[in-house]
């Protein structure tokens, strides 16, 4: 039988396995499913005739080397700056890898040698980076295809929580890593173009300066600027293009009331606060607060964030107990980041019932024939439960597939790569459809920027 292991059985690998786990009688497959936690990768597995779960700690090269050396292909899922190491062990071997991380440099580096021996490491093939880039392409070699000139390239995209669980006022709960919630935005300005002129949004007005966006069916959304929109640009075959911009996808009003945490230093994890551990959530929001004699930290919060009494912003805050006296933080030598990351989590963490959501939203500019118009393209995916996530799924579905094509010889290409190549992308985005992962396309005007030209 051939093969597979997969590194690592968080939260991202539960549609993964259950999707090769699917096609192993008809695929001939045997899947190795490695965590340092047996527990989890037996979870996993379901005693699955067709599955072994095996405990493997990654940092015992005799032990990581092996596991490697007996599989036809490696998955790993850990996350990104832990894969070099199996990717070089993958060159030793002779094996083709698979990750939904970030082509990293120290992964670049390896392109030359894996080329040399027909290797495909796959990478960023998960939902954003991975059906983000696939969706994309698509439609771009459609219009190139015709002859068409890309004028305008956006792309959006989001966790949120589904609306049958959409039940506080910031309309948000945690779908994935809460931390990078925390610290989105942060290391440099938010770069883009626009109509030809490059612009830069600081972090501390970044939550400031959205753009709406509109799914059927699903209502108003709002989006923040991703840091580096301009990082696909050449890849992509845009490096012309005259608007070019990707962001965060959020509900209506989210950006606005997460400002006041970046207004007051909260999401700060550059230096350690003193005495964290005994620290209460109130006295944690009076450390950021002027020293009053007689005002409240209530009312020193309302005046240092011009909140009226009516603004629904301080319901959002109240709703956190940011003012509890009696909760305690318990995390020592902790930043202002991580404490806020475990106040939020009190409130924002998705209950045993509740179902998360992913949206996704294109849009194409173009001019065709002397004749400008735009495609929006949108995607919204609901999960099926707290094991099989919509997030689980469309991180892990890509995965799972490329992984086959690569092993049925559908994906030859060799090298370090991301999917952005027909080979890859066609049959990976036809498939997804099959599990409800489907893209919507609108054909309208194209107005860009300059909407009194038209």
């Amino acid at each position: 039988m051939r093969r597979i292991l997969i590194i690592g059985a968080g939260r991202s690998a539960s549609s993964l396995i259950r999707y090769l786990l699917s096609k192993s009688e008809s695929e001939n497959l045997h899947l190795i499913v490695a965590d340092l936690s047996l527990a989890l990768a037996e979870k996993k597995t379901e005693k699955h005739p067709n599955a072994t779960p095996i405990a493997l700690n990654i940092f015992d090269a005799d032990e990581r080397k092996a596991a490697i050396e007996k599989a036809s292909i490696v998955i790993s899922m850990l996350p990104a700056h832990l894969h070099i190491e199996i990717a070089k062990d993958c060159l030793q071997f002779k094996k083709h890898l698979v990750t939904a991380s970030y082509i990293s440099d120290a992964m670049q580096a390896l392109d030359e040698e894996a080329k040399k021996n027909n290797l495909i490491f796959m990478n960023e093939i998960g939902l954003d980076p991975g059906i983000d880039h696939m969706s994309a392409m698509k439609v771009i070699d459609e219009i190139r295809s015709k002859g068409g000139n890309m004028l305008l390239f956006e792309s959006f995209c989001g966790g949120l929580v589904a609306p049958e669980s959409d039940n506080n006022l910031w309309n948000y709960k945690f779908t994935w890593a809460p931390r990078n919630v925390v610290l989105a935005g942060q290391g440099g300005a938010a770069k883009f173009i626009q109509e030809g002129t490059y612009k830069y949004i600081p972090y501390g007005t970044l939550f400031r300066r959205t753009e709406f966006l509109e799914v059927e069916g699903y209502d108003k959304f709002e989006a923040y600027s991703n840091r580096d929109s301009l990082k696909y640009r050449s890849i992509y075959g845009l490096d012309d293009i005259l608007t070019l911009y990707r962001g965060t996808i959020r509900r209506v009003g989210f950006s606005k009331a997460w400002n006041m945490f970046v207004q007051l230093g909260m999401t700060d994890d550059s230096y350690i606060m003193e005495d964290s551990e005994n620290m209460s959530y109130r006295q944690f929001t009076n450390s950021f607060l002027p020293y009053h004699p007689t005002d409240s930290v209530e009312i020193k919060t309302r005046l240092i964030l011009k909140i009226d009494q009516d603004d629904i912003m301080w319901d959002k805050l109240l709703e956190l107990d940011l003012f509890n006296p009696d909760k305690k933080v318990n995390l020592p030598n902790a930043t202002p980041a991580q404490i806020l990351e475990k106040i939020l989590s009190d409130s924002w963490t998705l209950a045993p019932d509740d179902k998360d959501m992913i949206v996704m939203y294109h849009k194409f500019g173009y001019e065709l024939y002397g004749e400008k118009s735009q495609i929006d393209s949108k995607m919204v995916c609901i999960g099926d439960d707290q094991t099989y996530t919509a997030m689980a799924k469309t991180v892990g579905l890509p995965v799972a597939m490329a992984t086959l094509l690569i092993l049925n010889g559908k994906i030859t290409t060799p090298g370090v790569q991301l999917p952005i190549k027909k080979e890859v992308y066609l049959p990976i985005l036809k498939e997804l459809e099959e599990y409800g992962v489907v893209f919507n396309e609108q054909t309208m005007p194209y107005f860009g920027y300059n909407p009194d030209l038209f």
